[in-house]
């Protein structure tokens, strides 16, 4: 690289791993490829240690504000420090008052800052701090308030995809079991199209508070015995290689990355026709996109590809190729890297 390698701190108030905590390991990964020191608080440890499988990038964990803290002032040595969520904000507040490293904040859901009173209250100091924005998509974006540069996710390019003849016929869904998430409409959408009958599975991974209502409601709509509940899953991707679609149902998505991973691997998505969804298969011109919140919809575009084998392998391929060009990690880090230049 031409510019100075810059030493980089990223800090998440987090003892867990879902998708803000792989969007921090992957960061950190590329921009440690681009010759930078790099160091990670926060993530559950041994999730963390296995996505970012680089002795040379440090990490250290973080449950509490406090400790985020405390960890970022052990590591004052840095050139930026780059947080991740309201928590890791206020703990930045904490740490960096008294020396002038500039802090960089990546909006990852919109909405305003802070969901609880500490945090709302924390806001001015947090905004005061912050000396560049960066959202995740222009959905989250325009939600946020305040000037900020959008960089969407990247993740790594896969050089082929599995022929659609090696794909079997499932519909997957990889997202989290909460409200928000609308996995509802997934179960609904399969037992409308009456995949069930053809043979097809609909298999979920992700784990949540849903779970329960979800499990019970398999049964009422009498596809209780072709859906699998996978729980939580580290081999997402393989369970993407061999999926025949994805389905992502949530109407908030700020970009998604079960989404980019599907583009990734030429697995064909249907997805909500909302949020960061209109930015990762939206910009595919003919996207298979569905009204939010609308199962009928979204089963009408499940029989049509599972109808037309050669279809999902175009549609595959299509996407993929959009995922290469649009949402490498390569472009991502080097767009962050821009960010940090104005503010230094």
């Amino acid at each position: 690289m031409t510019a100075p390698a810059l030493r980089i701190l990223h800090a998440i108030r987090s003892d867990g791993f879902a998708g803000v905590e792989h969007h921090v390991a992957t960061l950190a990964v590329a921009q440690r490829a681009l010759g930078h020191r790099v160091a990670v608080i926060g993530g559950d440890p041994e999730s963390m240690r296995v996505a970012i499988s680089d002795p040379m990038i440090q990490q250290r964990p973080a449950v509490t504000v406090l400790d985020t803290a405390l960890a970022v002032d052990a590591w004052r040595r840095c050139d930026i420090l780059h947080v991740h969520m309201t928590a890791a904000e206020i703990a930045a507040v904490l740490a960096v008052r008294s020396w002038p490293v500039p802090v960089v904040s990546t909006r990852h859901f919109g909405g305003r800052r802070g969901t609880s009173l500490g945090g709302r209250l924390a806001a001015p100091l947090v905004e005061r701090r912050i000396s560049a924005q960066i959202a995740i998509s222009d959905y989250v974006a325009g939600l946020i308030g305040g000037p900020s540069t959008v960089v969407h996710h990247g993740v790594p390019s896969n050089s082929a995809s599995p022929a659609v003849t090696v794909r079997s016929d499932t519909v997957l869904v990889v997202q989290r079991l909460e409200e928000e998430k609308s996995t509802s409409i997934a179960l609904h959408a399969f037992a409308r199209a009456r995949l069930a009958d053809r043979g097809w599975r609909l298999e979920i991974a992700g784990e949540g508070a849903e779970r329960p209502h979800l499990e019970r409601l398999t049964g009422r709509l009498g596809i209780a015995d072709a859906v699998i509940f996978l729980g939580r899953r580290s081999d997402v991707p393989a369970l993407m290689e061999h999926a025949g679609i994805l389905l992502a149902t949530c109407p908030v998505e700020g970009l998604g990355l079960s989404v980019l991973e599907a583009m990734a691997t030429g697995l064909p998505v249907v997805a909500a026709g909302a949020g960061g969804h209109l930015e990762t298969v939206g910009a595919l011109p003919g996207a298979e996109l569905f009204e939010s919140g609308n199962a009928g919809s979204a089963a009408r575009l499940l029989v049509r590809l599972a109808d037309d084998v050669r279809e999902r392998e175009r549609y595959g391929v299509s996407l993929q190729e959009l995922q290469r060009e649009r949402f490498t990690v390569e472009a991502q880090a080097l767009a962050t890297d821009a960010v940090y230049r104005r503010v230094l």
